[in-house]
C-alpha cells in the first residue's frame, strides 16, 4: 500500500516514470471494495485512487521516436510514423488492461449480488432489486470520478479511432448490471412490477416507490451505444429522448398489453351489471388514474400511448352504447352526463360525428314540434312565434356551452337546427309561405319599436334586440325582412310612433353590422329625411310668422325612392287643409326650383275637434277619415255615392274607410256595414260616447292589413328577379363563358346572404336575359352560355 502510494507520489505530469498496473491495483481494488459496499470515504482517500489512475494512464512517455515495444527485447528504431505508433500501441498498454480489470472487478461484483436474488419472487425481489440498483448507482458514479482521466483520455482516444464496446465508466457499470443482473432478473422483477400495478388497480394500497425504483433503472440501462463517450448526466437525459430500448422492451410493451387485457375485461363486465352513466364516470375515474400513475411512477413517453390504449378499450370500443344513450341523455336533459359523455369521446379521433348529427337531428325535432304546438295562435302572433323560437334557441344553446364546451362543431349543429325549424315548419306551412318567418320578425320588432304602454325598460329592449338578432342570423329570406322593416319603420317615423330613437339607431347599426351597408342603406336616408324634415318646417314657420296658418301643419319631405309609399290616390282635398297646403307649396317651390312635390294622402293624418256630440273629442283621423267626417258639416246623412263624388276617393278605398268609422260608431246606416250600396245611406250617430276624450279611429282594417302584406310579399318576388338578373350579368361579364351548372351555383352563392334563389327562378331569368340579348347560347357546346358585350 506504502511503495503504491511512493510509486504514485513519484510520477510526473510527462510520464518520465514507467508505473505497472500491479503496482496499483491491489490499492485500487481495496477502495472500489470501499466504494461499492458503501463504507465512508474520506477525501483524501478519494484523491489517493484518483492519482492511481492518473498517474498510472501517464507513466508512459508521450514523446521520443523510437520507444521498445512492451515485452520485447530487441531494440528497434521506429523512424517512420512514430505518432501513430503512440498513439494505438501506447494508448493500448495504458489504458485497456485497466479497463479490462475494472470490467472484471464489477463482472464478479454483480455475480456474488445475483446470487441473493436469484430465487426472490414478488416484492421480495423488488426489494431487492431497487435496493442494490440504488447502491450500485451511486457507487458506480463515484468510480466514474475516480476514473475520470481514464474517461476523457484513453475512452475518448479509443472511440475515435472507432473501437466498439468501449464506454465511460459509468456507462460500462450500467452495460454490466444489464448484462449480468437485470437480464437473469428481469422476468421476474418486471411480472412483479405488473402485478403490483394489478393490485393497485384493484384497489389496494401498495409501495409505488418500489415501481419507480425498477422503472427509474429501466429508463437509465436504456444505453445508447452510438454515444459511448457521453457523460452520466448526458447519457441519462438522452436515453430519456432517444432510446428507452430497455423501458420500452422489458416493461413499456409487457404494460401495454396488461393494460388493455385488463380494462377490456372490467369495461365489459362493468356495463353489463350498470348503466351507461355510471359506466362513464367509472371511465373517466380510470383515465384519471392512469393519468396519475404516469406522474408518480411511469416514465413521460408512455403517458400517449398508455392514453390511447385506455381511450380505445374504455371509450371507443363501446362508442354505440355511447350513441344510444346520447339521445335519452338529449331527452332528459341530463346535461352533467351530456358534458361527461362529451369528454370521454372527444378523445377519440373523429369519434364526435355521430354526436353532432344526433344533436342537430333532436335539436331540429325539438324546434318543430315546439312551434307545431303554438303554430295556431303562433301565425297571428309575431310575439309568441318569436319568444318560441328563442326559447328552443337558448335550451340548447346553453347546453352547447356547458356540456360542449362550444366546441364548433356542436356550434354548427345547433346553427343547421336552427336555420332549418325557423325557415319551415308547422306556421311556414300554415301559412303557405317560406317567407313568413322573416315577416312575423320584422312585425315583432315593430311592436317593441313602437310607442306603447307595454314597452321594456331601455336595457330590456336593447337585450331584447340582441336576441331578435340570433333569429334573424337564422333566417334566410333575408330581403324579405328587410322589406317589411322597411315599411314599418316608415310608418313609425311618418306617424312619429318610435318609443326610443336610439333604439331604432342601435337596430340599424346591428343590421349594418349582420348584412352590410347595403341592407341598411335606405334605412339610414330615411332617418336623415326626418331631420331635414325638421329643419324645413322650421323655415316654414318662420316664413309664416306674419300671417300664420288658422291650424296647426306640419309637414314632412321625403326623398323619392327611399321610402317604400306608393303614389297616393285621386283626391279632394278638404277645404279646410286647402290653404295649409297650397301655402306649404308656394314656400317649398321657392326654396327649391326644379323639384316635384308629390302629396301622399293616403299616409297623411290629423285631429279633428267635435262640437256634435255631448262631450268635446278629439279624433285622430287618417286624411281619407277627416275628408268624410268633415262633410257632415254640411248635412247630417249621406249616401255612398255622395260621399264618393264629394271626396273623389274610389269607391273601394272609400267602403275600407267607412267600415272603420261605422265600426267605430262615429256614424250609422241602416244597411249592412259589411255589404254597403251606393244607395246605402250613412248618417252622423250624435248619441256618440266614448270612456277617452283622445280617440285614435285612425286604425288600419284587417283586409287592408292582409293586402298589404300581400303585396309586399308579391313585391320581394319581383324584386328578387331583378336581383337574380344582376347577379347573372355580374357574373358573366367577369367569365365571359360559363357552364349552365357553374352559373347556377356562383348565383347561389353570391345571393345567399340575401334569400335562397330557386332553381327555376333562375333559369328563367337566364332565359330573359337571353331576350334581353345581355347573353347567348355557344354552339355547338352543350348549356354554355357567352356574354354579350
Amino acid at each position: 500500500m506504502s511503495s503504491s502510494r511512493r510509486a504514485g507520489s513519484s510520477g510526473n505530469a510527462h510520464g518520465s516514470n514507467q508505473i505497472g498496473l500491479n503496482q496499483i491495483w491491489e490499492d485500487l481494488k481495496q477502495g472500489m471494495d470501499q466504494v461499492y459496499t458503501m463504507k465512508r470515504m474520506l477525501k483524501p482517500r478519494y484523491m489517493e485512487l484518483y492519482t492511481h489512475v492518473y498517474n498510472y494512464c501517464t507513466s508512459v512517455q508521450h514523446s521520443g521516436a523510437s520507444r521498445q515495444l512492451p515485452g520485447s527485447s530487441t531494440s528497434t528504431s521506429f523512424k517512420a510514423s512514430p505518432k501513430k505508433w503512440h498513439n494505438s500501441q501506447s494508448a493500448n498498454f495504458v489504458g485497456h488492461e485497466l479497463y479490462k480489470k475494472l470490467r472484471s472487478y464489477l463482472q464478479q461484483y454483480l455475480s456474488g449480488i445475483l446470487q441473493e436474488g436469484f430465487d426472490l419472487m414478488g416484492e421480495d425481489v423488488l426489494h431487492f432489486y431497487t435496493r442494490q440498483w440504488l447502491g450500485y448507482e451511486f457507487s458506480s458514479l463515484v468510480l466514474n470520478g475516480v476514473c475520470a482521466y481514464l474517461n476523457r483520455h484513453w475512452v475518448v482516444r479509443e472511440c475515435n479511432e472507432g473501437r466498439k464496446n468501449i464506454y465511460k465508466i459509468y456507462s460500462l457499470a450500467l452495460v454490466i448490471w444489464r448484462e449480468n443482473l437485470f437480464k437473469p432478473l428481469n422476468n421476474q422483477v418486471t411480472s412483479a412490477v405488473l402485478k403490483l400495478i394489478e393490485k393497485e388497480r384493484n384497489g389496494e394500497i401498495i409501495n409505488t416507490s418500489l415501481i419507480s425504483g425498477v422503472l427509474k433503472s429501466y429508463v437509465e440501462l436504456s444505453l445508447n451505444e452510438d454515444e459511448s463517450s457521453s457523460s452520466p448526466s448526458t447519457k441519462t437525459s438522452r436515453a430519456t429522448t432517444q432510446s428507452l430500448a430497455v423501458y420500452k422492451e422489458s416493461f413499456e410493451t409487457l404494460f401495454l398489453e396488461d393494460t388493455k387485457r385488463y380494462y377490456t375485461s372490467e369495461s365489459t363486465e362493468f356495463l353489463s351489471q350498470n348503466p351507461v352513466t355510471e359506466y362513464m364516470k367509472k371511465a373517466e375515474s380510470r383515465l384519471e388514474e392512469e393519468m396519475t400513475r404516469v406522474r408518480l411512477y411511469l416514465h413521460e413517453s408512455t403517458q400517449e400511448k398508455l392514453a390511447k390504449t385506455c381511450e380505445e378499450v374504455l371509450i371507443q370500443k363501446h362508442m354505440d352504447q355511447f350513441h344510444s344513450e346520447f339521445l335519452n341523455l338529449l331527452n332528459d336533459e341530463k346535461n352533467e352526463d351530456l358534458g361527461r359523455m362529451y369528454a370521454l369521446v372527444s378523445k377519440i379521433q373523429d369519434g364526435l360525428g355521430e354526436m353532432k348529427k344526433l344533436l342537430e337531428s333532436h335539436i331540429y325535432s325539438q324546434g318543430d314540434a315546439t312551434i307545431k304546438n303554438c303554430a295556431e295562435l303562433a301565425i297571428n302572433d309575431p310575439k309568441l312565434y318569436v319568444n318560441t323560437i328563442l326559447e328552443v334557441y337558448r335550451r340548447y344553446s346553453a347546453l352547447v356551452s356547458c356540456s360542449f364546451h362550444n366546441d364548433t362543431g356542436f356550434v354548427a349543429a345547433l346553427d343547421k337546427a336552427c336555420g332549418r325549424f325557423v325557415n319551415k315548419n308547422a306556421v311556414t306551412i300554415a301559412a303557405n309561405n317560406s317567407s313568413k318567418s322573416p315577416e312575423l320578425l320584422a312585425r315583432y320588432c315593430d311592436s317593441l319599436l313602437k310607442k306603447s304602454a307595454k314597452n321594456p325598460e331601455e336595457d330590456e329592449l336593447e337585450e331584447t334586440l340582441n336576441q331578435i338578432l340570433i333569429v334573424f342570423k337564422y333566417i334566410e329570406d333575408k330581403d324579405v325582412f328587410q322589406k317589411f322593416y322597411i315599411k314599418m319603420f316608415a310608418m313609425r317615423l311618418v306617424h312619429h310612433t318610435s318609443a326610443s330613437d336610439d333604439a331604432e339607431a342601435s337596430m340599424i347599426s346591428k343590421l349594418n353590422q349582420t348584412c352590410g351597408f347595403e341592407y341598411t342603406s335606405k334605412l339610414e336616408r330615411m332617418y336623415k329625411d326626418m331631420g331635414v324634415s325638421k329643419d324645413i318646417n322650421n323655415r316654414f314657420k318662420t316664413s309664416l310668422s306674419e300671417d300664420p296658418l288658422d291650424l296647426d301643419f306640419y309637414i314632412q319631405v321625403l326623398t323619392s325612392g327611399s321610402w317604400p309609399f306608393l303614389q297616393s290616390v285621386t283626391f279632394n282635398l278638404p277645404v279646410e287643409l286647402e290653404n295649409s297646403h297650397q301655402r306649404f307649396s308656394q314656400f317649398y317651390n321657392r326654396q327649391h326650383t326644379g323639384r316635384k312635390l308629390s302629396w301622399l294622402y293616403h299616409k297623411s293624418k290629423g285631429e279633428l275637434v267635435t262640437n256634435c256630440f255631448k262631450n268635446r273629442y278629439t279624433l285622430q283621423a287618417s286624411t281619407f277619415q277627416m275628408a268624410v267626417l268633415l262633410q257632415y258639416n254640411s248635412n247630417l246623412s249621406y249616401t255612398v255615392q255622395q260621399l264618393a263624388d264629394n271626396t273623389q276617393l274610389r269607391m273601394d278605398i272609400l267602403l275600407q274607410v267607412l267600415q272603420i268609422l261605422l265600426k267605430c260608431k262615429l256614424l250609422v246606416s241602416e244597411s249592412n256595414p259589411d255589404k254597403l250600396e251606393p244607395d246605402s245611406e250613412l248618417s252622423l250617430f250624435l248619441s256618440y260616447k266614448n270612456k277617452k276624450l283622445r280617440v285614435n279611429i285612425n286604425v288600419p282594417m284587417k283586409t287592408e292589413q292582409k293586402q298589404e302584406r300581400e303585396l309586399t310579399h308579391r313585391n320581394v318576388e319581383e324584386d328578387r328577379k331583378l336581383e337574380i338578373q344582376a347577379s347573372i350579368v355580374r357574373i358573366m361579364k367577369m367569365r365571359k363563358h360559363l357552364k349552365h351548372q357553374q352559373l347556377l351555383n356562383e348565383v347561389l352563392s353570391q345571393l345567399s346572404q340575401r334569400f335562397r334563389p330557386r332553381v327555376p327562378v333562375i333559369k328563367k331569368c337566364i332565359d330573359m336575359l337571353i331576350e334581353k340579348e345581355y347573353l347567348e347560347r355557344v354552339e355547338g357546346e352543350k348549356d354554355t352560355y357567352r356574354y354579350l358585350a
